[in-house]
């Protein structure tokens, strides 16, 4: 595990996207795992005007998102699809039949897995980007979740909701179900670059750190994994006493 400290997110978010950047310039058909939530964010923007300054296209790439809401339909502000459209889609070049969201049909959810994990078992990915929840989660696989997991319909905990509410006006409207990525998934991408930053970040990294692999702490597998970049700060490694 690679461990890259920068001073703060905008300085994080600019390394982290010129690592994407870059293996999307040396391989303009890569396959790409992408999250959503705050952190990546400024990655995005980085890649946005990468593409703007025509330095990469993504017009040969192709995306594979780590996790939807269920309930949420796709025209909702706060589904990862919105998400995916407003902050990175909608500026670049990409192709629409690229694009590959979790989407979890109500009254069909085994189903919506199933098919879900069938796409992904037909593809390899070469870059997974990942945030890190304060309980460990990565994409939505929650403490406990059994790293042999496959996609699947996860009930996500009061901490997670609870941080997920800025997203929305109040907890009552943050769904209690989301579809995600498996965590024996996301271990089967080539590469993971995980970003980290800020004080609410600190436990968690302190105790990705610690390099205990625990279901206690989902993230912790990344240990496990040959070749896991982290890019974080100074204030989420602040607790860390030496790396």
């Amino acid at each position: 595990m690679e461990i890259i400290q920068c001073k703060d997110y905008n300085e994080a978010s600019k390394v982290a996207g010129e690592i994407l950047s870059n293996a999307i310039l040396a391989k303009p058909n890569i396959v790409l795992g992408l999250a959503t939530g705050s952190s990546p964010i400024g990655i995005y923007n980085t890649l946005i005007n990468d593409y703007k300054n025509h330095k990469i296209s993504f017009k040969d790439v192709k995306t594979y998102n780590l996790d939807e809401y269920v309930g949420l339909d796709r025209d909702c502000p706060q589904s990862y699809y919105y998400f995916m459209n407003e902050h990175l889609f909608d500026h670049i070049d990409i192709k629409k039949e690229n694009v590959h969201i979790p989407y979890a049909d109500p009254s069909q959810l085994e189903e919506s897995c199933k098919k879900y994990s069938e796409q992904l078992e037909k593809t390899t990915v070469d870059i997974q980007l990942l945030g890190i929840g304060a309980n460990g989660h990565i994409g939505f696989n929650e403490p406990k979740t059994s790293f042999d997991q496959k996609t699947f319909i996860v009930h996500l905990t009061e901490k997670t909701r609870e941080d997920n509410k800025r997203f929305f006006n109040s907890l009552d409207e943050v769904p209690t179900k989301a579809i995600t990525m498996g965590i024996k998934e996301i271990m089967n991408a080539k590469k993971i670059v995980l970003i980290a930053t800020g004080k609410n970040k600190a436990e968690a990294m302190k105790k990705l750190l610690s390099g205990e692999i625990t279901t206690d702490f989902p993230a912790s597998i990344l240990h496990k994994h040959k070749d896991v970049v982290v890019v974080t700060d100074e204030e989420a490694l602040s607790l860390v006493k030496s790396l």
